[in-house]
């Protein structure tokens, strides 16, 4: 496999902005807000899948992480706080020293890398469980990229991936609200053809040889101002969890 699933323009974008990742009313303001939504569901779906208690020290000991698309690390580093050995992985050469210097402020040992999940696979890692967390929207070969994290993946491993729906309600939301009204994000962020529904990630999944096994919807309340889980709407952002079959 190669590097072909770089879009050069969506990685220029995040480039830009790689110094903000830190800074909770930034340019990833709406990433800081969805943060704890998506870790309990993270925190979830790993423990249930390899029977870990999450009131134990450190639950994820044991357990080889891979954060694609890790940005400056705002998954990686509560992964690493739970025990797990994290490897941090991203496209954006700018991301990694940001990321690096904060997981070294926070005294916390994370194995950041510029690559690509394609170039990973080609080395034969391996992960227990494959955090991709708002990447595939923004891949030029999505089916050709969740094949690469297939592979990255351990027989039994959990990937747990997430992205937004296409339809005008995540239009409204996720491009007028988020980056015209709100200016949460640049102006040009996301792109409305490059949004995926569930059941299209679903079947991207099945044809990249994981078994998808649940998705549930991320749902921002404007009047609490603040994210839940919801097993019924997953019409802006969602999330599913697949296997790759033992």
């Amino acid at each position: 496999m190669t590097a072909s699933t770089i879009d050069p323009r969506e990685i220029d974008k995040f480039s830009a902005m790689a110094a903000e990742w830190w800074d909770p009313n930034g340019k990833f303001k709406p990433l800081h807000m969805l943060n704890p939504c998506r870790l309990d569901y993270i925190c979830a779906q790993i423990a249930a899948e390899f029977d870990r208690d999450l009131s134990a020290p450190a639950p994820f000991a044991g357990l080889r992480l891979l954060d694609i698309g890790c940005g400056g690390g705002l998954l990686s580093e509560p992964m690493a706080r739970l025990g797990a050995e994290v490897v941090g992985a991203d496209a954006a050469e700018r991301n990694i020293p940001v990321a690096q210097v904060h997981a070294r402020e926070q005294g916390l040992d994370i194995d950041y890398r510029f690559t690509t999940a394609e170039a990973m696979a080609e080395k034969g890692e391996r992960f227990d469980v494959v955090l991709n967390m708002e990447v595939v929207e923004h891949v030029a070969d999505p089916l050709a990229y969740l094949s690469a994290c297939h592979d990255l993946l351990r027989p039994g491993g959990l990937m747990v991936c997430s992205t937004i729906n296409r339809n005008p309600k995540s239009f409204a939301m996720a491009i007028v609200g988020a980056e015209w009204v709100m200016r949460w994000l640049p102006k040009g962020t996301h792109e409305f053809a490059k949004f995926i529904t569930p059941d299209e990630l679903f079947g991207l999944l099945r044809r990249a040889g994981l078994e998808p096994v649940d998705r549930k919807g991320f749902v921002f309340n404007p009047v609490r101002w603040s994210w839940s889980l919801s097993d019924r709407d997953l019409s802006v952002n969602y999330v599913t969890s697949s296997l790759r079959p033992a």
